[in-house]
Order: structure tokens, then sequence, then C-alpha cells
């Protein structure tokens, strides 16, 4: 099992809280990716959070349903990790030929994942040389809790699929969201049903990966508890008024500008730190991903608390799809990030 490294023949599966979706593509980044098969199964969070043997049985069938749905033939996944389970960070090291990079560093990684090595399952990936310091080259680091993964692996296998790959969710959504080659740097912004989680990217590497707790979870209960309302109701108020502050005599925005102005200086926070770091470096843009690319208004509030330009992300920008897969996927293809950026990883 590898945690970040290439896997060959594979399709992707990504595992919400209220969905599950499966990707597999053909093709390339350098020549251009085509969608070969999907699926997109409404599952219940009781269905994820159930870690009892039956509960896990019952999410491995889900999971096998979904596959069939989707016709795929091959056994081989690639899973995305929540960034709440795992561990990633950027760290430096002292520049050496690569081989012998490799080599130190396999002895050095325990200083940098944050449990007993015997608890975890931990990989990297050399970055390249530092662009601060030539003497230095950065090294992306992560890990995951060793019970969680053999857990997740074993609950697959059992199904008669193969987990050939790991991937933290923030670093498949960069691989969708953000466009190869770019001067400045991009912050990718996943706005959650529990958390949210943010990647800046630069120079096509990623430099800085974050979770912060709470997601849409808290703003629902919060237009629920001001309002006087069901969660079901105030889940339709957020998806459907949003930031607008001409919808119920601003009410909505009331309550959401209260929470969201948190959020907004952490994503500001963020920024500083990566321009700190990175002296000659700018965060260029701001995409942002699921809920926080459906709420209306939602880009223009981050952009004027931020003041860096921001812009509702297309998972499928580099993905070329049929009219009927469109039309298929209309309603749901800005949950797709994860899966997608799973597909396009490549071999190296």
């Amino acid at each position: 099992m590898n945690l970040l490294h290439g896997v060959g023949d594979f399709f992707s599966l990504d595992i919400g809280t209220n969905s599950m979706r499966i990707v597999q593509l053909s093709g390339s980044g350098q020549h251009g990716w085509t969608l070969q098969k999907y699926a997109y199964v409404p599952i219940t969070p009781q269905l994820t959070q159930d870690s009892s043997d039956l509960g896990k049985k019952r999410l491995g069938e889900a999971i096998l349903g979904a596959v069939n749905q989707a016709g795929i033939k091959t056994k081989n996944i690639a899973l995305g990790l929540p960034a709440t389970k795992t561990f990633t960070s950027i760290v430096e090291t002292e520049t050496l030929p690569e081989k012998e990079l490799k080599k130190s560093f396999k002895y050095e990684i325990d200083k940098y994942v944050p449990m007993a090595m015997s608890d975890a399952k931990a990989d990297y990936v050399i970055l390249g040389v530092s662009p601060n310091d030539p003497a230095k080259t950065e090294v992306l680091v992560s890990s995951v809790a060793k019970d969680y993964a053999e857990s997740t692996m074993e609950m697959i296998e059992k199904t008669g699929l193969n987990i050939v790959a790991m991937e933290p969710e923030p670093l498949a959504l960069a691989r969708a969201l953000t466009t190869p080659g770019a001067i400045d740097a991009t912050m990718v912004v996943d706005f959650g049903e529990e958390s949210t989680d943010l990647v800046i990217m630069y120079k096509d590497k990623p430099r800085l990966v974050r979770s912060i707790p709470g997601g849409v979870d808290v703003l629902i209960r919060a237009i629920a508890n001001g309002l006087n309302v069901r969660p079901d109701q105030a889940r339709q108020f957020l998806l459907k008024f949003g930031l607008d502050q001409n919808q119920v005599e601003g009410q909505v925005f009331k309550i959401l500008n209260t929470h969201l102005d948190n959020y907004a200086a952490e994503l500001a926070k963020s920024v500083r730190f990566f321009q700190t770091k990175y002296i000659n470096g700018k965060v260029g843009g701001i995409v942002l991903s699921s809920y926080a690319s459906v709420i209306p208004l939602f880009p223009e509030y981050i952009e004027t608390k931020t003041g860096v330009p921001t812009m509702r992300g297309n998972p499928w920008q580099f993905v070329r799809t049929s009219s009927s897969q469109q039309r298929a996927l209309a309603n749901v293809s800005s949950e797709f990030a994860v899966a997608i950026g799973l597909s396009e990883r490549s071999n190296d």
C-alpha cells in the first residue's frame, strides 16, 4: 500500500459524509483526461460512522454496489483520506543528491510524524529545492494512524477490491482545481460538512496544507437556531439565499457573517503565513470547492474579506465528458473534486 505514490491501473473512491463518488479516467495530464466510468451514491453519516463489524460490512457492500453501478472492472482503488484523519506538512532538509536524500530521509521521517512510528503509516514526496533557500530541499510528509488505515483496508479488501494508494483529500483537491504552470500561488479551499480544508499550491507544488475545524454543519445549526427552523430548512436557506443581504430581510446574512468572519480570518492568516515564508511568492487567487462553490455570493464574501481574487472551482476543467454525462452530473458536479483529483494521479 502506497500512501502517496503512483499506482498503475485504478479507479478513485471518495467517501464523503452524505455521498460516495467513484471516477475512472483514461488519458493523461499531458494529453488530457476523458471520463470513462463514474458513480454518485447518496449515503447517510451513520453508515460511515458505524465502526462495528456490521457497520463496516454495510459500508463495504455500498462501495461494491457503487463500483458495479459504474461498470468498473479493475479491482484497484486510489482512496481519499479525510484531512481530519491525516497529518500533512511540508518540511525542509539539507539539499543532497536525490539518492542520498531518499536514503537519509527514511531515517528522519519519524521526526515529522506526530505519533510513534509503530502506530502510524507514513510516506513522503520530495518536492524539490526550496524556492527560498537552494541549500534546503522541501519534502511533503503525510501520515495516518495505522489502526485507521488497516481497518479501512480490511473493510474494502473484504469486498474483493484492492487499495493500492491512499492520499490526503486536500492534495487531490489541489490537483483537480489548480492550473499547472501558474506564476502566482493558488489557495484551494474546500468547505465541507464538518471541516474546512485548504492547500496552497506554488510552482506546481503544495506549500501549505491545513484543516480548520467546522464546516457547513456549523452554518446550518446557526441558521436553524437563529430562524427557529428545522435543519433541512436551514440547509435550503443556506443553499438558496446564501450571503444575499436582500433575501429574508438580510437575516441569513447576519447569522452567517458572524460565523464566516472567523473562517475568513483563518484564510487571511494562511495567506500571510505563506507570503512571509516565501518572500517572492504571492497568493494570486483563491479557488473554492464543495459548498463554498455553490453557496450564493460566497466567493464575493471571501474576496472582500481576504483581498484576494476568489472564484468557484471547476474540478472537470481538464476532463472531457459527453453531453449525456454532463446532464447526469449537472446537480452534483461540484462534489467530484477529490475523486477527480485522485484519478488524475500520475505513476511518477
